[in-house]
């Protein structure tokens, strides 16, 4: 008797367990701050927007349970590294750099980089032109990569997050900013953006820099979630999940070619 009730509490020890790891949280690093139409948080810290909208769909079709870890964007690869997060959902584009530290997902989405600036400047996404100009971009970014190697003549500003970037762009303290194509166009639609500032054009491409689009963040040799996420993004582009979520935002296709 006491043998069957000792097997039976080891079964029941094995089906608890196994219920445990099913459900285990997966916890997902986003950046910080606001990136609308991307990541935006309210005044309670509930997040929405587009890329809130997409993890979602991704952690329901590969059966993870998810929650949101805010990092400060120039943390966050070394707390995916360290396993304070699982996976980095931030607009993080894919880059043999980043490869190095890394590894992604297929991607989610890809658009083009662009550069905004104060109407009065005359300026084109060219170091000719924007050679003295004070040039600001988010420090830790493929954008800073790309600026410093490409616009060496510019002069460059960093700054923690891009809406300090923007902030600084409307106050005058700046002549442009070079960022996403759709987060800069995202501010010109703002009362602030659409006073100050217009749309000067996009950079040429440089995929060793920019790379081929944006995917998930994982750490290197977690084959099973990049299996897990590569399966979910082709399920919810193939059943509409993706094209119900990203027209409610876009009137173009984001995901690119």
């Amino acid at each position: 008797m006491h043998r069957i009730l000792t097997r039976l509490a080891a079964a029941a020890a094995v089906v608890v367990l196994g219920a445990g790891a099913a459900s285990a949280e997966t916890k997902v690093g986003i950046a910080a701050e606001p990136y609308p139409p991307f990541t935006v948080p309210d005044a309670a810290g509930n997040w929405s927007g587009w890329e809130i909208e997409i993890m979602d769909a991704l952690c329901e079709e590969a059966k993870l349970d998810c929650t949101i870890v805010p990092t400060a964007w120039d943390g966050i690869i070394p707390a995916l590294t360290s396993g304070k997060i699982d996976m980095i959902i931030g607009s993080m584009s894919i880059t043999e750099e980043r490869l190095k530290v890394i590894d992604f997902s297929d991607k989610y989405y890809n658009t083009p980089t662009a550069i905004i600036g104060l109407k009065e400047v005359e300026i084109e996404p060219t170091n000719e032109s924007l050679s003295g100009k004070l040039l600001g971009v988010q420090r830790s970014t493929i954008h800073e990569n790309y600026v410093r190697k490409h616009f060496p003549d510019a002069e460059v500003k960093t700054y923690q997050t891009q809406d300090e970037a923007n902030q600084d762009l409307v106050a005058g303290r700046l002549d442009a900013v070079q960022a996403d194509s759709l987060a800069l166009a995202t501010f010109l639609e703002s009362d602030s953006g659409k006073a100050c500032c217009d749309m000067k054009g996009e950079v040429e491409p440089d995929e060793e820099i920019l790379g081929p689009g944006v995917g998930v963040g994982i750490r290197q040799g977690d084959t099973e979630l990049k299996e897990k996420l590569n399966k979910a993004i082709a399920a919810i582009r193939e059943n509409g999940t993706y094209e119900k979520i990203s027209e409610k935002y876009f009137d173009f296709d984001i995901y690119g070619k």
